[in-house]
């Protein structure tokens, strides 16, 4: 016997898992500015939300607060983006860590920073979106290499993964190539290098937000043409979609959203591949529910995160993107296992 759940109506479903997932984050928003490796008492979170940073434990709710934010914003954005990958290349295995998209933004940030003496947030996002431009590109024409060229079925998902693990690895070794010898910068090249929203500002996320909202912007309006992709090409070109450019808009999308979460917070890996599984399914496969919730979804993942990183190692933090890597790197050895991982 089916449950009520099961045979619910889909908007009705779908409609109940946003107000789930809306209850859930402000939920963990509250634990982010109430949780951390600092015990506070209520009267030191009532202190440090009106702006006292008078008290240790008032000082510390006041820059939990800028950090909680960015884990709503990076974990939407980074979800956001997966969902798009995976989208545009019918690929289950696709993620922005996974593709090698984050580390290319990395290096190029570091590049910045070491050899032309960037500071601002502003820059960084201009290069860190250029860099995940850039190793996109790479990754797909290793993936196509072979017969048949370059065509849409070349790049196969375990194609992809394997060739952006590689050129993520050859990133990596780029950007200790860069940092040595850099003892200015090396230590919080490294640390960044990991990926985290300990070091948060809301002047820094301003400077960044306009990218965000941008890729943002563009990812749901693709919403419709990525529907259509997931038919596959010759039938969304059939259904009046100009397939190149649909595509070329959605990964647009995806690039800016994670290129600009890279330049804030460092390589985060995972958040892209494992809550678009999840929301798919939750709701189904329709992009026009699918985009808006994974966004929902990886707010709530990122937050939650980072709340256990700072809690299960206090005094010490345990950055989110070391977290993120224990939760996903089982799910993506799951996803390699299963079979028909060519079809989403």
């Amino acid at each position: 016997m089916s449950s009520p759940a099961a045979t619910a109506h889909p908007g009705v479903r779908r409609s109940a898992w946003a107000l789930a997932l809306v209850g859930a984050l402000a939920l963990l928003a509250v634990l982010s500015v109430a949780f951390g490796a600092r015990v506070v008492s209520p009267g030191e979170v009532w202190g440090g939300l009106a702006g006292s940073t008078d008290g240790f434990g008032e000082a510390a709710v006041a820059k939990r607060v800028p950090r909680t934010a960015l884990a709503l914003l990076a974990g939407a954005a980074l979800a956001v983006s997966g969902v798009v990958m995976q989208g545009v290349t019918r690929n289950p295995l696709a993620d922005p860590g996974i593709l090698g998209v984050n580390m290319g933004a990395a290096l190029a940030v570091v590049v910045g920073i070491a050899h032309f003496g960037l500071v601002s947030a502003t820059s960084f996002v201009w290069v860190a979106i250029a860099g995940a431009a850039v190793a996109a590109l790479v990754v797909y024409a290793i993936a196509s290499l072979g017969p048949g060229g370059f065509h849409a079925g070349a790049a196969t998902p375990l194609k992809l993964a394997l060739s952006g693990a590689a050129v993520s690895a050859a990133l990596a070794s780029f950007i200790s190539a860069v940092v040595l010898g850099r003892n200015d910068i090396a230590s919080g090249v490294r640390s960044w290098q990991i990926g985290g929203v300990g070091g948060a500002d809301f002047a820094s996320m301003a400077a960044v937000a306009p990218f965000l909202a941008g890729g943002l912007a563009i990812s749901l309006l693709a919403a419709k043409a990525l529907n259509s992709l997931a038919l596959g090409d010759e039938l969304a070109a059939g259904l009046g979609e100009r397939v190149g450019l649909a595509r070329g808009l959605a990964s647009l999308g995806a690039i800016v959203l994670a290129g600009a979460v890279t330049a804030l917070t460092g390589p985060i890996g995972f958040v892209g591949l494992v809550v678009p599984h999840v929301v798919r399914l939750l709701i189904g496969s329709d992009h026009r529910w699918l985009l808006p919730l994974s966004a929902l979804a990886g707010a709530v993942l990122l937050t939650a995160a980072d709340i256990v990183g700072r809690v299960v190692a206090r005094p010490a933090e345990i950055d989110v993107g070391i977290v993120t890597a224990l939760v996903g790197a089982p799910f993506f050895i799951y996803i390699v296992r299963r079979q028909k991982v060519r079809e989403l």
